[in-house]
């Protein structure tokens, strides 16, 4: 890394913005102040940017020697997202979240500061050729915030060749990077099946159709489709997060709410899956004489599947930067799911992990009420995104 390089980043300002941003955390697609503290970075920059995609977004333009938003050159884009959780915090440390029941419990504090110090280091020498796009996307959170800008523009305004993203990864210790060939992230599609029966007096079982043992069955029978509908090598998930029925014990209710999640790596196995749901729902409850409607929430997270060439480019720069031993080039997918997914549906890219551990051990799980991102990352992650953005604009220059 040269020496240039790390002097144009400033550690102890990024690292008190990222506190800031934890301290003032905002659910999806109610990003306003820290859309606003962004802009404010940039504009500091002297980046042009433009605000409100996807209500809250904003896409930052770098543009490098000769090159204008008249004529770009080969664009690269680089996103970041932005919004929080649901979630109260636990961590005692000065910079918690002040906002009740609102946390940064998956990152995206630092996500946005890492790409605020990339800024930093391609505003600071821009002896390259093409224009850098950094995309802070509201809402990755469960509003599809990727799609949101899409929809309202985001590649047809900022045309990119390739578009890469970065999420840190507890599982791994800070200093060590990831990535892989192919499916990363899983799709997610949430479901939610309502059993309905009759209700009556609980001393009198024989005159009502009892929609809790129906929910029951459905339940158990549910995991059935995993362990024995889908190949073991193609992973899976379906997860029934809540069951609702019933205000009082002595009263049978008419009807029971099932809601959970299903989750793959195909879109196969996806169909498969709600193909079951909709069939196994439906005779368990036929056969209780009750009845089972199953509906999916609209939309769903598509895979989050990387390009083959993009993978491997940025899995080059991992190992660049922090060295074969600490770049693992051919990671496990997880089963989580992540909105980057639309973007490399539309454009070649690549998404990958940086480790979010501390001393040399995984750090605290993602969506955990004592999570804290790692600020060790600030400059990694500034730096790596720096040097894949330089090095992406030379693999143009050789075509």
């Amino acid at each position: 890394m040269n020496l240039a390089e790390g002097a144009a980043l400033r550690i102890n300002q990024l690292t008190a913005f990222r506190r800031d941003l934890h301290m003032h955390p905002e659910l999806k697609y109610e990003e306003s102040r820290t859309a606003d503290k962004v802009a404010a970075y940039l504009a500091a920059l002297g980046i042009p940017m433009v605000r409100g995609l996807g209500t809250t977004g904003i896409v930052a333009s770098i543009h490098g020697k000769d090159r204008s938003a008249g004529n770009p050159g080969p664009a690269v884009g680089i996103r970041a997202d932005m919004d929080a959780l649901p979630l109260q915090e636990i961590n005692p440390f000065a910079h918690a979240s002040r906002n009740e029941g609102r946390m940064h419990a998956c990152g995206h504090d630092g996500h946005t500061t890492m790409a605020l110090g990339a800024a930093e280091l391609l505003a600071a020498n821009r002896d390259f050729d093409g224009t850098v796009h950094l995309i802070f996307q509201p809402a990755e959170e469960g509003g599809a915030g990727a799609r949101a800008m899409m929809d309202e523009g985001l590649f047809e305004k900022f045309p990119c060749q390739a578009v890469f993203a970065l999420h840190n990864w507890p599982a791994l210790p800070q200093g060590q990077m990831g990535v892989r060939v192919g499916p990363i992230m899983a799709a997610a599609r949430m479901f939610e099946i309502v059993v309905r029966g009759r209700g009556g007096h609980a001393a009198l079982p024989h005159t009502t159709i009892d929609p809790i043992p129906v929910a029951c069955s459905i339940v158990g029978q549910l995991q059935t489709l995993v362990s024995r509908g889908t190949d073991p090598l193609d992973s899976a998930v379906l997860t029934v997060g809540s069951i609702q029925s019933g205000t009082s014990a002595n009263i049978i209710p008419d009807e029971a709410r099932i809601q959970g999640t299903c989750r793959n790596l195909t879109e196969a196995s996806q169909q498969f899956l709600m193909d079951g749901l909709r069939r196994i729902s439906s005779h368990i409850a036929e056969a209780h004489f009750a009845t089972a409607e199953v509906s999916f929430k609209p939309g769903g997270y598509p895979n989050t599947s990387n390009h083959r060439k993009e993978a491997q480019f940025m899995g080059e720069v991992m190992r660049e930067l922090v060295g074969d031993d600490k770049a693992h080039t051919d990671v496990l997918p997880a089963m989580t799911a992540e909105d980057f997914g639309f973007m490399l549906q539309e454009v070649p890219g690549a998404y990958g992990w940086i480790g979010n551990g501390a001393n040399g051990q995984p750090g605290v799980g993602l969506h955990n009420p004592g999570y804290d991102f790692n600020d060790d990352n600030l400059a990694l992650g500034a730096r790596f995104w720096n040097r894949l953005a330089r090095r992406w604009f030379e693999t143009q220059a050789q075509r």
